[in-house]
């Protein structure tokens, strides 16, 4: 494997196009996506950008870094989702690119930077949140650039004014993107892994890590300062509300994450034999750096599992402790090749694991039959040819097996990404997808709906996502007053039919015009994910004429 580092750069640069920006539209916003998407889209109609709302609510729970990145996208390009995705993806190959700079430092070994950056970005979350416009992607970017530079700022001589300087910035930012998070999942474990293991010597440091924690806060607090002064109230009901979330909401079990290895998606048993410590800690060629991978992993794993509230996405930040910890297989196998050769232990661990993989290329074609080509979604000729393109990475990687070639093996992986993300991605989302599908995101289209306002019956629920295809503010109103929203016309979005759900006292005094019956449900009918809480009667409410 070539060496060079513009090379590798070139390498990664083209993997994380392919992962994060190809097709990156073809999967609806979910709920998390449409709450970051609706807020940016208020700050630049309403021009609230330092007090965010989220349908005409205030919206201070998360820091706005995420939201104004995506605000500014919205200010150049309204409603591109595409586009809005795309910054996301630049944040994920960041990511990548940081992750390399690291693995490649603490090794000083590229290929083994090389190693661990294709492993992240081929991790089933790190492809899933680099591919939306939500805010966990960011904080993470960022605070793995600052420990990058805090490792870079220590390893070497002297104060380092620069490297503690950047990583300051860069923990500002992540604080930014999403408040403490990444300080605990992802700072906090590396930090107790370095320092136990390495024992840095802080001659010279102290001033200039003082600095850097200075640096931080400033960018940290400015934010949450400016609430405290302007909107204080409100600042400490968000702040209240959001450490009690962390205590009551989502409750699960401390084993809860047990299974986090299958986050990372088609590493997931590289990364459970990765983390046989007893068995590699005298095999592995980088021991030392081995060691505090596993520990960086272990750590993350522990302090997320002591947090009540639990989440399958905030497993996150371990896959990037666990992409540096599977990389030392590759270059423990690699290395013994070259040298002596593996032992016959290490070759049936090379082997099982890559021909799993193996294995998923040889079915993938059969797959594509079943539920493409059978189903009548997809022509023959574009059948023979995805499905040939299969069989050659499915030849690739058994060659890798036969010749223990795990860097062969590794492109093997990456290829069978690029044919996944490539030419399968718009028939795998529309696999899932409800054919009835008739979205409220058509009433941006209607030219006498435009200027009106939408309101709801304050008893029902209300989905954000629809409010995000709505593309403007859906507000309560509260019927039991029996009094009508200030001004008339205005849009009723209700469960049921307008008649049914207006109380005689309105109806009198109103004409209605039934726009359409909406249904917002992505999942067909007969799925388990398919809800009457999407499908909405839209209803124009008129001054009756006399």
């Amino acid at each position: 494997m070539y060496d060079k580092k513009n090379f590798h750069f070139l390498l990664l640069g083209i993997v994380c196009f392919f992962t994060f920006f190809i097709h990156n539209k073809v999967v609806y916003p979910d709920i998390m996506e449409s709450r970051n998407l609706i807020t940016a889209h208020e700050m630049v109609e309403y021009d609230n950008w330092l007090v965010p709302t989220m349908n005409g609510v205030l919206r201070l729970e998360k820091p706005p870094l995420p939201t104004w990145l995506a605000a500014g996208v919205e200010l150049i390009s309204p409603d591109n989702l595409s586009l809005q995705r795309a910054v996301a993806g630049i944040a994920a190959t960041l990511l990548v690119f940081f992750l390399y700079a690291f693995a490649s430092r603490l090794t000083n070994n590229r290929r083994y930077g090389l190693v661990a950056a294709l492993v992240l970005c081929t991790s089933f979350n790190i492809i899933l949140m680099g591919r939306t416009a939500t805010w966990d992607i960011y904080c993470h970017s960022f605070m793995l650039g600052a420990i990058y530079f805090f490792y870079k700022a220590f390893e070497q001589e002297g104060r380092q004014w620069k490297n503690f300087g950047m990583a300051g910035v860069l923990m500002g930012l992540s604080f930014l993107g999403k408040g403490p998070v990444s300080f605990y999942a992802l700072l906090l474990p590396f930090l107790l892994s370095y320092f136990i293991l390495y024992r840095p010597s802080f001659k010279k440091k102290g001033f200039p890590l003082l600095v850097m924690v200075l640096i931080c806060l400033a960018i940290s607090c400015w934010w949450p300062v400016y609430l405290l002064l302007y909107h204080r109230d409100m600042a400490l009901f968000a702040a209240d509300k959001e450490s009690t979330a962390w205590l009551s909401h989502n409750v699960r079990p401390w084993y809860y994450y047990w299974k986090f290895f299958l986050e990372s998606g088609i590493w997931s048993l590289f990364l459970i034999t990765a983390l046989i410590w007893p068995y590699w800690k005298k095999r592995v060629t980088l021991k030392k750096e081995y060691l505090l991978t596993v520990a960086w992993t272990f750590s993350v794993l522990i302090l997320l599992s002591l947090l009540p509230e639990k989440k399958t996405r905030y497993l996150l930040p371990i896959l990037i402790p666990a992409a540096l910890v599977v990389a030392h297989l590759f270059v423990y196998w690699s290395h013994q090749i070259r040298r002596k050769g593996l032992l016959n232990p290490d070759k049936i661990i090379f082997r099982i694991n890559a021909g799993v993989i193996a294995l998923v290329g040889l079915v993938l074609p059969v797959a594509v039959y079943v539920l493409f080509y059978a189903e009548d979604k997809m022509g023959l000729g574009r059948f023979i040819f995805i499905a040939c393109l299969f069989l050659l990475v499915f030849w690739l990687l058994v060659r890798s097996i036969v010749r223990i070639r795990p860097y062969l093996m590794l492109w093997g992986v990456v290829f069978l990404f690029f044919i996944v993300e490539i030419f399968l991605m718009p028939s795998v989302a529309n696999l899932f997808n409800n054919v009835e599908w008739k979205s409220i995101h058509g009433v941006r289209k209607i030219e006498k709906l435009s200027g009106v306002p939408f309101y709801y019956p304050e008893g029902e629920n209300l989905r954000i996502e629809l409010v995000y295809e709505a593309g403007r503010r859906i507000l309560p109103w509260d019927m039991q007053k029996d009094s009508l929203p200030a001004g008339l016309p205005f849009v009723l979005v209700s469960t049921r039919n307008a008649e049914e759900t207006l109380p005689e006292s309105v109806l009198d005094k109103v004409e209605l015009e039934l726009i359409d019956v909406y249904d917002d449900n992505h999942r067909p009918k007969g799925s388990r994910w398919y809800s009457d809480i999407f499908i909405k009667y839209v209803t124009l409410v008129k001054e009756k004429e006399r």
